[in-house]
């Protein structure tokens, strides 16, 4: 009985707190959310809850809140230039899961491993599988947060872009520009994120480089994308981009902790 008490409380927490959330968000004057959109971000954020417990859920409503204030910022001007994220920056299923699937996965992989259905090899190639899988997920929204903050400041005040293939001036707003304020911006938030991570104890101080470090690749590598391959595929719209983003950050995370156990063994 103990045991299926535990097994449920966290679902029922999640479930409780998250409609409570939900119904908030619903009656809130400035919508963060669109309403299938609430209803994606609400299935997400049990997830996260059941599987990282509040840990985890620190990581993502920190990445929601502050990526959504920094959308609004200078939103009256970005509108007027026509480069304002749509609906005033309130977010659809489609901007939930391109920038939380890669996270949700390392989650659920975390969540698996945990339940006992897979018993790591004390003989892997892989060392601790759920560090690194929480490393991955305390990547990803870093890495997200530092693109969504260095695009959103970069439209709002960038003073100089540059396509970042060929540093050639452009507009604000073009895919694949970059600015010396959207960087450093970007580069705070990645810390800013990635501190919650270790605060909360996903990761050590070690992690917090990886995963700035990666979100800066990740984030440029995205702007590469952006200015080479996203006009030219349909199918590569900005969610699938960010998806792309996430998971190059994670992965990047994950192979630099990887690279640095194996040179001090």
């Amino acid at each position: 009985m103990s045991s299926l008490i535990n097994s449920v409380n966290p679902w029922l927490m999640a479930i409780g707190l998250n409609t409570i959330l939900l119904g908030l968000a619903w009656i809130a004057p400035k919508k963060l959310l669109t309403p299938t959109g609430s209803f994606h971000a609400w299935f997400l954020a049990i997830l996260i809850w059941v599987t990282l417990g509040w840990q985890g859920y620190a990581v993502v409503m920190f990445y929601f809140l502050v990526g959504s204030g920094v959308t609004r910022i200078g939103m009256a001007q970005k509108e007027a230039e026509g480069i304002a994220e749509k609906r005033s920056g309130a977010r659809g299923p489609e901007n939930v899961w391109g920038s939380a699937l890669t996270g949700a996965l390392c989650a659920l992989g975390v969540g698996i491993i945990n339940s006992g259905f897979i018993v790591p090899s004390p003989q892997s190639l892989v060392p601790n599988p759920q560090s690194l899988l929480l490393l991955g997920y305390v990547a990803s929204f870093s890495t997200k947060l530092a693109d969504t903050t260095a695009s959103e400041v970069g439209k709002a005040y960038g003073k100089s872009t540059f396509l970042i293939t060929t540093l050639q001036p452009v507009p604000r707003g073009t895919e694949g520009a970059v600015s010396l304020e959207g960087t450093l911006a970007g580069i705070v938030a990645s810390v800013a994120i990635a501190f919650v991570g270790w605060a909360v104890g996903l990761i050590d101080l070690l992690g917090v480089g990886w995963c700035v470090l990666a979100a800066f690749i990740a984030t440029n590598l995205e702007s590469v994308i952006g200015a080479t391959l996203q006009s030219k595929y349909n199918w590569l719209t900005n969610e699938v981009v960010n998806i792309f983003n996430t998971l190059i950050g994670a992965i990047a995370a994950v192979l630099l902790a990887w690279a640095w156990i194996s040179l001090i063994k």
